[in-house]
């Protein structure tokens, strides 16, 4: 099957099979390796990009569905919020300032997940955190995510 998206604002037009996961799509097809492959179920949010501006797992998104998409990676991130192409989103920022990542491994896809909040919820309670950023960190750095959400709410 053929399927034309953008990402992070190039247009691809891919001969791939209709079932394949965009996960795969992505980093094997694109080179974006910057989605990480965890469970393949959808469960831990490793994956996660932008699709049309909402937060989907990739792993678990048949490339087919997304045809004529936009879609944002990490790669893509900074630009899609509108910071020029040198600096960092401002939540890539504040997970630096706030010393987020241990093995850094799902912070990919958790900082696709904040952004997403972040853009339809700019002052999100605790409770609003809990609810909408279900990744996995095995590494358990919840409170320093949690503190550099809130520091995006402050500024």
């Amino acid at each position: 099957m053929s399927v034309t998206f953008k990402i992070n604002g190039t247009a691809h037009t891919l001969d791939v099979e209709d079932e394949m996961p965009l996960l795969w799509v992505l980093r094997n097809e694109l080179g974006y390796t910057g989605t990480k492959f965890g469970c393949g179920v959808a469960a831990c949010g490793a994956c996660t990009v932008h699709v049309n501006g909402e937060a989907m797992r990739s792993c678990s998104v048949a490339v087919s569905d997304v045809a004529d998409s936009e879609i944002v990676t990490i790669e893509g991130l900074a630009a899609s919020l509108g910071a020029a192409e040198a600096r960092l989103a401002p939540v890539q920022e504040a997970w630096i300032k706030h010393q987020v990542p241990q093995c850094g491994y799902c912070q990919s896809g958790m900082l696709m997940a904040v952004a997403a909040l972040l853009k339809e919820t700019p002052h999100p309670t605790d409770a609003e955190i809990d609810e909408s950023i279900t990744n996995v960190c095995r590494c358990g750095t919840y409170p320093r995510i949690r503190a550099a959400i809130h520091s995006l709410q402050d500024a």
